[in-house]
């Protein structure tokens, strides 16, 4: 398929598909014309790093796990996919702790904001 059907089926810009080609996360080849012509299972790859990056991961970790997915949803079972997604999820639990700690710094002004 041609990346305009392509954006069409994923809801994705052409640009975006570009740009995860340039990544490495996507990959099409030429026709002699020029255009780029995508894998009938594109579209399940595309619904695949979006899911990857809302979940927070860079396109770096999701080259990584590019190899470990499958046609449907979520990933194969390895240790390497384990673990790319065990050093997110403790990230995303350093990010939480900080933004607690901004909530409450936050909290305590606006309480004496409150009680002047």
């Amino acid at each position: 398929m041609r990346i305009g059907e392509l954006s069409r089926r994923t809801g994705v810009s052409t640009r975006l598909l570009r740009y995860y080609e340039q990544q490495g996360l996507l990959s099409s080849e030429r026709d002699a014309n020029g255009y780029r012509r995508y894998h009938p299972d594109a579209g399940d790859r595309v619904t695949r790093i979006r899911e990857l990056l809302a979940g927070g991961l860079t396109t770096e970790a999701i080259r990584e796990l590019m190899p470990c997915t499958r046609g449907g949803p979520g990933l194969i079972a390895c240790d390497h996919s384990v673990g790319v997604l065990d050093e997110q999820l403790a990230r995303v639990d350093e990010q939480l702790a900080d933004l607690l700690r901004k909530k409450e710094a936050l909290l305590g002004v606006t309480s004496g904001l409150r009680t002047g």
